[in-house]
């Protein structure tokens, strides 16, 4: 049999950790002690790339982990706990990982991965308010900003949906308004709840 196999097997053919059934393959899982099983987790598209890229982390997806972070397979507790750490400045989150047990093993492999993915907080975007920005969240303009170079201001509580952030700079988030990308500073934004 096949890591493959087995992982299908595993989990129902199911997505460890969101549950989704579309597009699965196997995710080594960073700093695992054995390359095999153990070491794997079966994951959707959407799941491994928000673990590859931290910064693209959509809180509402996460969610799920309220349930996948009970799951018996090391490798699934291990990524649950790194993405809650990563997450830890939203409330839930933090209530998630204050609820969360991991045996020693498994936290010392936990914690050898974790920098990679914490790495994101030197970059965190935060609102006007100090809210934490995510990638997909929808944004209110504070302010009239006038657009260079495409001739228009956006006007002050223009809904601004599915943001994305400017990896190496916290100050800036892209979105599109009046159909035109633009570049928008965070501290002229605040976070639609």
């Amino acid at each position: 049999m096949t890591i493959e196999t087995d992982l299908q097997k595993r989990n129902d053919n199911k997505c460890e950790l969101c549950a989704s059934i579309d597009g699965l393959s196997v995710f080594e899982v960073s700093h695992a002690p054995e390359s095999s099983v153990n070491g794997s987790a079966y994951l959707c598209p959407v799941c491994q790339d928000q673990i590859i890229n931290p910064a693209n982390i959509d809180t509402a997806h996460w969610q799920c982990l309220s349930d996948s972070m009970w799951s018996e397979t090391s490798a699934v507790k291990v990524l649950a706990w790194r993405l809650l750490r990563v997450m830890r400045r939203e409330s839930w989150a933090q209530d998630l990982l204050d609820m969360m047990y991991l045996d020693e093993g498994d936290l010392v492999w936990a914690e050898a991965g974790e920098t990679a993915m914490t790495d994101v907080e030197d970059t965190q975007h935060v609102d006007s308010n100090g809210a934490v920005l995510a990638a997909g969240d929808t944004v209110v303009l504070i302010k009239d900003l006038t657009v260079k170079g495409a001739g228009f201001t956006a006007k002050r509580g223009t809904a601004v949906r599915g943001i994305s952030l400017v990896a190496d700079n916290a100050d800036h988030i892209e979105g599109r308004v009046s159909g035109q990308q633009i570049v928008i500073l965070t501290k002229f934004v605040k976070k639609s709840t």
